[in-house]
């Protein structure tokens, strides 16, 4: 890709960082660290990596993905807005009374979401279904399934891991949010889950270590992606919890706390800054 194209998909991340604040200051609840975390993932996959089409959420042979760490709704839900699938003016409804915006996403609700999360470990689970069902049906669509740190505490994950490698599903691309939290602390004090990068190699997946806010690094790792054969792949991306927000950057407290109006006003002072 040019220079020019990577600085425009890094303007866009800048744009849903935006809209992920202001969604957060009106909703008074949410999760701003984990959302500004995966935000550059999220941009790379829906405006340039994955085969989807907004006017056709149901298209049979579009790319899947899975957020399996459903608190970072906001950022799929803003990435999912700025990508046509429905109007960005709806974003500011998020976890009010009768919003398809739920706190966690319900694919029920909102066009675009290809399954309901929130209660960790499962998504890599509801992924590997999906790469087997395409596997099995001769479809080339590929799956890709988000995953926190904390979350690879869950047993499930790892069971999931085993089935995807024995079956071969190479469709299937999981990506860790890597950014060093959870909700009770630093994960390495939680549950240490290092060395990463060994234990998904262990269990069968073609596995790659990248800096997850790095644009042109990430879009070329997820083409190499593509190409790996016989094997799942995990990418382990190293983030910043509340990247683009200098006063939440590799701050917990905003794990699972809002910002407040003038947080909130500070936060976008920023953001505008780096448009």
């Amino acid at each position: 890709m040019s220079k020019l194209e990577i600085a425009s998909l890094c303007k866009q991340a800048n744009e849903i960082r935006k809209d992920i604040i202001r969604m957060l200051v009106e909703a008074g609840s949410g999760h701003p660290g984990g959302s500004l975390s995966c935000t550059d993932i999220l941009t790379a996959l829906y405006f340039k990596i994955m085969r989807h089409n907004p006017k056709e959420p149901k298209w049979a042979d579009r790319d899947r993905l899975v957020l399996s760490k459903g608190h970072g709704a906001p950022a799929l839900y803003a990435a999912l807005a700025h990508a046509g699938y429905f109007p960005k003016e709806q974003l500011l409804t998020l976890r009010k009374l009768d919003s398809a915006l739920q706190g966690h996403p319900d694919m029920r609700r909102l066009p675009g979401l290809e399954a309901s999360t929130g209660s960790l470990g499962q998504g890599l689970s509801i992924g590997a279904g999906m790469a087997l069902a395409g596997k099995l049906d001769q479809k080339d669509y590929r799956t890709y399934v988000i995953l926190s740190d904390g979350e690879l505490n869950e047993g499930q994950i790892w069971e999931a891991a085993s089935f995807s490698a024995h079956h071969q599903l190479n469709r299937l691309i999981a990506i860790i949010d890597y950014n060093k939290f959870q909700l009770d602390g630093a994960v390495r004090e939680v549950l240490n889950m290092e060395p990463m990068m060994d234990k998904w190699k262990s269990f069968g997946w073609r596995t790659f270590e990248i800096n997850g806010h790095e644009m042109k690094e990430l879009l070329d790792t997820l083409e190499r992606a593509k190409e790996v054969k016989h094997q799942p792949v995990s990418i382990i991306a190293h983030t910043i919890k509340g990247k683009g927000v200098s006063f939440m950057e590799g701050n917990n407290d905003f794990h699972g706390v809002a910002p407040t109006k003038e947080e909130g006003e500070k936060a976008l002072r920023e953001l505008e800054g780096k448009s």
